[in-house]
């Protein structure tokens, strides 16, 4: 899928957060999304979503394939997403929150539950709710529940919060292995999450 801005912008009352980007997301690439704090990139994220309405401008989403619009209504198909405020149920055990998830997303190349928990290294931790998990190891489940899934379009929201310098290495090897010939959009202001990314655009130049 390509999602292609026109004059896009996004106001908080009367204050801009950004303003008349025009930008071609196409499929098969990465794209970094660059600013400090506070500076925008996650609304930018929720537009490209299709969660939120821009202020101004025009959004669209197209099938690279056939060449054809996506409704809106139908974009959250074709995505995943893993960010810091989008929460794990934490009752469940990982067993229960990889068959929950895969209810709705389809695994991708038809991995099973036992490859999930491989990947991640928690075997022996599988039967434990995730409210029991630390920081590090929620975010794990995040991220390889997103990764994991079959969709055509990947956003990743500051995906090594909480991750030691293990669990970067082990984000940078998930990325390689699974992310190939999908549309990776990562927003970030740390370079180890996105080093690997062929474009950026810089929340800054919008304002």
């Amino acid at each position: 899928m390509d999602i292609i801005l026109e004059n896009v912008g996004r106001r908080f009352n009367r204050e801009w957060i950004f303003k008349d980007i025009n930008y071609h997301f196409h499929t098969g690439k990465s794209y970094a999304i660059l600013g400090i704090n506070g500076s925008g990139k996650s609304t930018l994220l929720h537009i490209l979503s299709g969660s939120l309405a821009p202020s101004s401008g025009k959004i669209s989403f197209i099938d690279a394939e056939k060449s054809t619009s996506i409704d809106i209504e139908k974009v959250f198909a074709h995505i995943a997403i893993a960010a810091p405020y989008l929460e794990l149920i934490e009752d469940f055990t990982l067993t229960e929150a990889i068959d929950f998830h895969f209810k709705f997303k389809k695994p991708l190349n038809n991995i099973c539950q036992d490859d999930v928990i491989k990947l991640l290294g928690m075997q022996n931790n599988k039967n434990k709710q995730i409210k029991y998990y630390s920081s590090g190891m929620k975010q794990r489940v995040k991220l390889a529940l997103a990764v994991l899934s079959e969709t055509t379009v990947l956003f990743l929201d500051e995906p090594c919060s909480n991750l030691d310098q293990q669990g970067i290495e082990w984000y940078q090897q998930l990325i390689t292995d699974y992310t190939r010939g999908r549309l990776l959009i990562v927003c970030s202001n740390q370079e180890v999450e996105y080093n690997f990314c062929e474009n950026q655009l810089k929340i800054a130049d919008y304002k």
